[in-house]
């Protein structure tokens, strides 16, 4: 049965105007004490609070240290590149590293609601077979495995592209569709992939995540030109509920203890710091970055470092901050006869190897039109086209280090990119490759020519990438789950040695996924859910999203008491517009 649109309007209204009385009663009156504490509303996060929301007889609290998701250039997903360097952006910046010839990077995370998927540029891209039975190999339990990670995708999907009931599902709360409407540059630059001997795939999670490599359009979260962020599926629908407590501009400083066991968080909120209590468990889902700074500085970690600082030791784990992975990038850009159309999303991805004897692809090329103001920026023609290749399993690792026992003191991250000679391997291949590409017969009706790295007169192409690699923002592997002395979690996400915690995020994971991380933190929150129920025994309860919620656009949380309190900030619950 069809719904009117104007009756749709109406339902979302109503919905809206119901989450905003319910949330501010729920801060204005503040519990002292909930089942479950979720810390961090990114990818991961989002998806274990709204999980456990499902159940209205448990007392969720979703903490945020970032503000609200209303802004333009979080709704309208073209507009994504415009939250680098914003208050919506976590502005790390990695140590100097002599493989890049002495440069420290940029590393930026999601800081509002949502998380990375608040403000990334939403490709999904479920990770290849591999990784999963990798992930399954280190936890010692076949629920990490691709074969029932798949269910998991096909449970949760909603996909709007050709049927596919073997890989594909529909009626899930993740919106998904292939990119529509490719230009005729991606047309062509197919037609020159296909020539070289690439497959090509008709979509970029099916077949092509149990491959040896090959191409296709990719997968996105957006809708009618709008984000589909996590936070929005996930959390939102709920946020009218009793049971579930969603805080902005909420920093998690540290855990609190009893013993090895813990009682809860401390964070600093409304301009105080405030102690609040989890009945049953706290769930870390703060990123690869945070979740060991918190872990560090609350007494997880190594024991030395922590003693350095004055720290008092409540678990030894060694394996805390070690083992940070990331995508390092290189970018070959051509300049256009004309201008192209820019879209947010890649026209075509590719995965390939630089090896033969590899068992799976190790890096990824992405085609995107340049944003004239972003390649202005950078001293590049306005009518620009870039392949942007990034290695997507390095071996390269680096570490997470705090600099002091207080939230206030910053983290140290060695982020060690190409520190290792077959990623440096890797992305010399992928950029010729990239260069190949860009230069197919086929293409010179549209590129002019090429930009970078040119024709390298006075350099070589492995100065050019020491000298242009940056961050793909994927980071993870900080807090890795394994069976190993340097493991932090095991295969159920607790913390090895701690009762009442367990993280979910990007930090569990035992190596960097293949192509972009969102849908594998999505699996994270999943299992991590999944998990919680199973052990404390909750009823699963069966709501219908769409019954409760639909497409409410973002509004302003105008009347909100946390945005009188602090002039300038982001609202500080879920605005919407």
């Amino acid at each position: 049965m069809s719904t009117n649109i104007a009756d749709l309007n109406i339902h979302n209204e109503k919905f809206a105007q119901r989450v905003l009385a319910n949330q501010n009663k729920l801060r204005s009156d503040l519990r002292s004490h909930y089942d479950f504490i979720v810390c961090g509303s990114g990818s991961s996060g989002s998806v274990v609070a709204g999980r456990l929301a499902e159940n209205p007889d448990l007392h969720v609290l979703l903490l945020e240290a970032g503000g609200d998701d209303d802004a333009p250039s979080v709704t309208e997903a073209s507009r994504w590149t415009t939250n680098i360097g914003s208050e919506r952006y976590w502005q790390f910046k990695a140590e100097p590293n002599r493989w890049l010839n002495g440069r420290g990077i940029s590393l930026g995370m999601g800081k509002a609601l949502g998380g990375g998927s608040s403000i990334n540029a939403m490709i999904w891209a479920r990770g290849h077979k591999s990784d999963w039975d990798f992930f399954a190999s280190e936890a010692g339990d076949p629920a990490w495995s691709y074969e029932s990670v798949l269910n998991i995708y096909r449970r949760i999907e909603d996909w709007h592209g050709a049927p596919d009931p073997k890989y594909r599902g529909i009626g899930g709360p993740v919106f998904v569709q292939p990119r529509p409407d490719s230009s005729p540059v991606a047309r062509a630059l197919f037609e020159g992939i296909r020539s070289v001997g690439i497959p090509i795939f008709e979509n970029q999670n099916g077949r092509m995540m149990e491959a040896d490599g090959g191409v296709s359009v990719p997968d996105m979260r957006i809708r009618d030109g709008k984000r589909q962020s996590l936070f929005r599926s996930y959390v939102f629908p709920y946020m009218d509920r009793q049971n579930l407590t969603v805080l902005s501009h909420a920093l998690v400083t540290r855990l609190t203890f009893e013993g090895k066991r813990v009682t809860g968080v401390e964070i600093f909120w409304d301009g105080r710091p405030h102690r609040i209590r989890a009945g049953r468990e706290v769930i870390m889902s703060l990123g690869a970055i945070h979740t060991p700074k918190i872990l560090m500085q609350s007494g997880i970690g190594d024991e030395v470092e922590l003693q350095h600082f004055g720290i008092p030791v409540i678990q030894h784990l060694p394996g805390v901050g070690h083992g940070f992975q990331d995508h390092p990038a290189v970018a070959c850009v051509w300049e256009c006869w004309e201008p192209l159309p820019r879209d947010v999303v890649p026209d075509v991805v590719l995965f390939w190897k630089s090896d033969n004897g590899l068992a799976s692809p190790d890096f990824q090329i992405l085609q995107a039109v340049l944003d004239a103001q972003d390649a202005a920026k950078l001293g590049l023609p306005a009518s620009g086209w870039t392949l942007f290749g990034n290695v997507v399993q390095p071996e390269s690792r680096g570490q997470i280090r705090i600099t002091g026992p207080d939230a206030d003191d910053p983290v140290q991250i060695e982020a060690n990119l190409l520190s290792d000679s077959g990623d440096r391997k890797a992305l010399l291949a992928c950029a010729k490759l990239c260069r190949a590409i860009g230069n197919f017969n086929v293409l010179r009706p549209f590129l002019k020519r090429e930009i970078l790295p040119g024709k390298l007169k006075r350099t070589t192409l492995e100065d050019y990438i020491r000298n242009g690699a940056v961050s793909f923002w994927h980071q993870t592997s900080t807090a890795k789950m394994g069976r190993d002395a340097m493991s932090v979690v095991d295969g159920n996400l607790k913390v090895y040695g701690v009762r009442n915690l367990r993280i979910a995020d990007a930090s569990i994971m035992p190596r960097v996924t293949t192509g972009n991380t969102m849908a594998p933190c999505v699996i994270i929150g999943e299992r991590a859910a999944e998990i919680i129920r199973d052990e404390h025994q909750l009823e699963t309860v069966s709501v219908s999203r769409s019954d409760r919620f639909l497409n409410v656009e973002p509004q302003s949380l105008s009347n909100s008491t946390a945005n009188q309190r602090t002039a300038g900030n982001y609202n500080d619950l879920g605005g919407f517009e």
